[in-house]
Formats: C-alpha cells, sequence, structure tokens
C-alpha cells in the first residue's frame, strides 16, 4: 500500500466515524475550493523582480552552491566540473527523467535508478524551485524517487529557471494546479542537512547530503 491510499483510507475512516461518505462528494470539493479563494494568504515579504537572481543568492545563504548555464545540454559539463572541481566521484545515480542528456560525452557515468548505501552522487530535476529561500522543490513519483536527492552525500539538482516561483505558497498552488493530489513526498531542499543538537555546532549531512548543488538553467 502507498502512503496515498493509506492517507485515503484513514480520512475514509475518519469520514465514516462523522456518518459522512468515504469520498467528497462534489459540493464538499466546491466549497473546498470556494473556501480557499475566499481566504488569501497572510502576509508576505515583498520580492525582487528577478526571481533567479534571488533564488541563487538566497540558496548561497544556504550552504547550496550555484552554476547557471544557458540550455539543458549544458547540465551535463556543468555536473562534471562541479564534482571534478571538488574531487568527487564521477559516478552518479539520476531520476529517470533525465536519460536524455549526454552524461557519458561529459564524461560521467550515470545509472538511472534508485540510490543505495554505496552511491555517493545523485542527480534530480525538481518540480520548482522558490526564490524566496532558495529552495528546489522535489515530487516523488516512480520516475522521480525521493531518496536519489536524500541518500547520497552529493546531491545536484537541475533548476529551470521558468520554474522558479516566489515562495512556498505559489509553489504549493502550482502542485495543486498541476497535479491536483499530493504525490507521496514534496521535499523542499534549503541546502545540505544539517543539526546542531549537539553542544548547538552546526553539523552538515546528519540526515541526508552534505552538499546540495543547483544548476539553473536559463533557457527552459
Amino acid at each position: 500500500m502507498d502512503t496515498s491510499t493509506a492517507r485515503r483510507n484513514i480520512l475514509a475512516r475518519i469520514r465514516a466515524a462523522q456518518g459522512r461518505e468515504g469520498e467528497p462528494a462534489d459540493a464538499e470539493r466546491e466549497a473546498a475550493a470556494d473556501y480557499l479563494a475566499r481566504h488569501p494568504d497572510g502576509p508576505r515579504p515583498p520580492m525582487p523582480d528577478d526571481l533567479v537572481a534571488h533564488f541563487v543568492e538566497q540558496a548561497g545563504k544556504m550552504s547550496t552552491t550555484v552554476d547557471l548555464v544557458d540550455a539543458m545540454r549544458d547540465v551535463p559539463a556543468a555536473a562534471q566540473r562541479y564534482l571534478v572541481g571538488l574531487g568527487l566521484p564521477v559516478r552518479a545515480i539520476a531520476w529517470q527523467t533525465l536519460q536524455d542528456l549526454a552524461w557519458a560525452d561529459a564524461g560521467l557515468e550515470v545509472e538511472f535508478r534508485k540510490p543505495v548505501d554505496a552511491d555517493k552522487v545523485g542527480i534530480t530535476g525538481c518540480f520548482c524551485a522558490t526564490a524566496e529561500t532558495g529552495t528546489p522543490v522535489l515530487l516523488s513519483g516512480p520516475q522521480t524517487y525521493a531518496s536519489a536527492g536524500l541518500l547520497p552525500e552529493t546531491h545536484v539538482a537541475i533548476v529551470p529557471a521558468s520554474r522558479i516561483v516566489a515562495g512556498h505558497e505559489d509553489a504549493f498552488a502550482l502542485i495543486r494546479a498541476e497535479r491536483g493530489e499530493l504525490p507521496r513526498a514534496v521535499n523542499f531542499v534549503s541546502g545540505p542537512s544539517r543539526t546542531a543538537d549537539i553542544e548547538q555546532t552546526l553539523v552538515l549531512g546528519a540526515h541526508g547530503p552534505y552538499r546540495v548543488h543547483a544548476i539553473v538553467v536559463r533557457g527552459v
């Protein structure tokens, strides 16, 4: 049973205990949509016109490194430069949605599968990204497995410039508009995993990757 099915089953049991049908009727859905439409977002900070530049700035504050390229065809070479520059492996796993890029021509050995413990580099795309916090937003799916950005020590995220929105509210609105129901996992990646639980000393890589690198693609 996947998470979405389990969630529906739990909500169906709650509705049954309230004496309602397991699935909401059209009238209930319309009432919920009307409620959301009549209750606008709360106060939000002003945002500049250039969301790409703001994303780059805010990502840097979260210890995410950023490279900008002109087109998707430039992504493999940019990823190779980043990995070689840090002395990292040029072997990686990646989302299946990225199979058409010329990874081998750029000197990278990429397998399109879920990661295992030995995999050090994971390459993903993103559904969108938020400029307010410099955060790529990843939606899980059969070809876009969440583990690719969580298990490897290094996460390389491809961010189309056209998919950079102002804030989290805009990201969720885009998910609702394009996907409807939320997937099993929605991951907001605001820099490397970190904790300061022990003696208030910041440690990176506590619950996920040690480093996050965003490749922003201007042409898409």
